[in-house]
């Protein structure tokens, strides 16, 4: 395993535990399969991963009691555990704090984060005086390291650094979000405030490990023998200011990939990132809707959605998670995908033949999982 330094000197290891896709039972997130799920953090200790990424609700709020019990055997300097306040949960920072050490059964939580900052909703935040009682729990030796994780714009992000001499901070980061989103423009902005960086969906949400057959044999064409996710990892491991690269794992498969991966720690070669991006753009061609806005739909539209808008929409959720698309949920519900009677007037008028009632239901459907 390759370990990194971190502050105070301490090594973390580059490759991290995301307990959030545990083996479960019943098909029930609540229902961790405690045995399978034992066996791998066991595996995960001994191959040398020491950075546990658990949250207040993974696994249905189960996962942090979980993770306690699995670490209970190991002495208490073998390993760091990171956890998170989540807002929308349990507004009550307090409150959750104690809950979660309770839960973990421990005096302290190495890495603390605020959880999946947003511009919807991060002004309320960190307005309800949050940050300065985690900055007293880390006086108090409660908490060792503060951060906070983001799926935020550029412009909050720049503004949230302002507000705190943050430890870590924690970024969805892969090379599809590289090229497509703002993953470039985040990284940067840490790295030239000299914040360490912690991934997470490395492998896009698993995207990156199933591409598309043509993408798959771009990579493959290179070495069969590697996973797709493999790829990825290395990827994500060419850039300086990473400090740990954090993946679910969820068996022993993706485990011993991981950390054969982590292991050898083969840098990409030039012409092989150039393979990467060219699978990428593949990837991106087949799961968007190219959609060059006309707009010839919208007139025949007897909703009178905005059709366009829409499909941008559905294209940002594809490319680049669901959450992305949250602030739909405050559309008017007569101007929402939800809205769509499935006519097909638009795809009548629609110069590239687009079947768009199909991509607005997918749209609907992405956005009640939010």
């Amino acid at each position: 395993m390759q370990y990194k330094t971190f502050k105070d000197e301490i090594q973390l290891s580059r490759l991290g535990m995301g307990v959030m896709r545990l083996p479960i039972l019943e098909g029930n997130e609540a229902k961790i399969d405690y045995e399978k799920a034992e066996k791998l953090i066991s595996h995960c200790m001994e191959q040398g991963i020491n950075y546990y990424d658990t949250a207040y609700i993974y696994h249905g709020g189960k996962s942090e009691e979980f993770l306690g019990k699995a670490l209970a055997k190991y002495p208490r300097d073998s390993f760091y555990v990171a956890d998170k306040y989540n807002f929308q949960a349990q507004p009550d920072y307090c409150k959750q704090f104690q809950e979660q050490l309770v839960r973990l059964n421990m005096d302290r939580i190495d890495f603390y984060l605020l959880h999946g900052l947003q511009d919807t909703f991060a002004e309320e935040m960190i307005g309800n005086g949050c940050i300065s009682y985690f900055d007293q729990m880390k006086k108090d030796g409660k908490i060792k390291y503060l951060g906070f994780s983001f799926h935020g714009t550029a412009e909050l992000l720049k503004k949230l650094l302002k507000l705190y001499s943050w430890d870590f901070v924690q970024i969805q980061f892969n090379y599809y979000d590289w090229y497509f989103t703002d993953a470039k423009e985040l990284y940067e902005i840490l790295e030239q405030a000299q914040i360490p960086v912690m991934v997470m969906e490395p492998v896009h949400g698993g995207l990156l490990a199933n591409l598309t057959e043509k993408a798959a044999d771009k990579l493959k064409s290179m070495n069969s023998e590697l996973s797709l996710a493999s790829w990825a990892m290395r990827w994500v491991m060419g850039y300086d200011n990473i400090q740990v690269v954090l993946s679910g794992m969820s068996d022993d498969i993706q485990v011993y990939d991981n950390i054969k991966t982590f292991s050898e720690a083969v840098p990409l070669t030039d012409e092989e990132k150039e393979q990467i991006k060219e699978a990428a753009e593949m990837q991106k061609a087949i799961i968007t809707v190219p959609c060059t806005e006309c707009r010839y739909c919208t007139p025949n539209c007897p909703q009178g959605l905005d059709i366009p808008f829409l499909l941008e929409s559905y294209n940002k959720a594809k490319v680049g998670g669901v959450w992305r698309i949250r602030h739909l949920k405050q559309m008017p519900e007569e101007k929402s995908p939800a809205a769509c009677i499935g006519c097909k007037a638009c795809t009548k008028h629609c110069p590239q033949g687009f079947e768009i009632p199909k991509y607005i239901k997918e749209l609907d459907e992405m956005l009640s999982t939010l």
